[in-house]
């Protein structure tokens, strides 16, 4: 096996043991909150869609598939039947650049304005948190440099990346105030502070932390996919000149 292989391989199994932890750190945290909840008699419908509603949970479960599906595929189908290296599968390759960008930009978002404020979805699982928060943002930019077989994305794949978050915050802010929070009785819910328009002050302060945090999307995906493009026709040109 040539060196260039082993470090796929091992980078590979990097992205398996990660996708292992983030299931892990998922289920740790949904079981000390849902468990809270039963214990408190919160209504635990409402419960598990606001688990499932926090962008953090939503990236992370996305990531551990799509790291999944990475290191099963090289394993699988990396090589041609000449033993020559494939690139990535244009979905693979637009499925990566997504959960780095969401990822890194949790990782951002998080230390930045979350680190210090408990959040709202139970008693929160601290190595759990650190692992959604920290871990794996850390991991998903590392593969962003050094993850194998890269594919050159077109620079619409952007649309692509930014689909998400959009969405994600329409409905975050069309269902808060039509949310009872479970575990106060307010007549509304919002996964993070910065989106809560009792907190800020009304929605001219949500305004201003979307746009923000939209911009560090854009910028994150921008990144992400122009160290993509960057590094798929390095390894072309090598191959090359082979």
């Amino acid at each position: 096996m040539t060196r260039s292989a082993t470090l796929e391989n091992g980078w590979s199994a990097v992205r398996l043991l990660t996708a292992v932890l983030i299931a892990a750190a998922v289920v740790a945290q949904a079981q000390v909150t849902f468990s809270s909840a039963a214990e408190a008699g919160r209504d635990m419908t409402t419960t598990v869609v606001n688990f499932f509603s926090f962008f953090t949970i939503l990236s992370n479960v996305a990531s551990l598939v799509v790291l999944a599906w990475a290191s099963l595929w090289l394993w699988a189908r990396g090589r041609d039947a000449a033993g020559r290296p494939r690139s990535e599968p244009a979905p693979l390759a637009v499925a990566l650049a997504c959960v780095s960008t969401y990822m890194i930009v949790t990782g951002v978002v998080y230390n930045l304005l979350l680190r210090s404020i408990e959040l709202p979805q139970g008693t929160t699982v601290p190595w759990s948190n650190e692992v959604l928060h920290v871990v794996a943002p850390i991991v998903l930019l590392l593969d962003v440099f050094v993850g194998p077989r890269p594919r050159a994305l077109g620079w619409r794949a952007l649309w692509i990346v930014v689909a998400f978050p959009v969405a994600w915050s329409a409905y975050t802010l069309i269902r808060g105030p039509l949310t009872v929070n479970p575990a106060t009785g307010a007549e509304w819910w919002y996964p993070y502070p910065f989106l809560d328009p009792h907190v800020q002050g009304g929605y001219g302060g949500v305004a201003l932390y979307v746009a923000a945090i939209a911009a560090l999307i854009a910028l994150a995906g921008w990144m992400v996919v122009g160290v993509d493009r960057r590094r798929a026709g390095r390894d072309v040109t090598t191959r090359a000149a082979r």
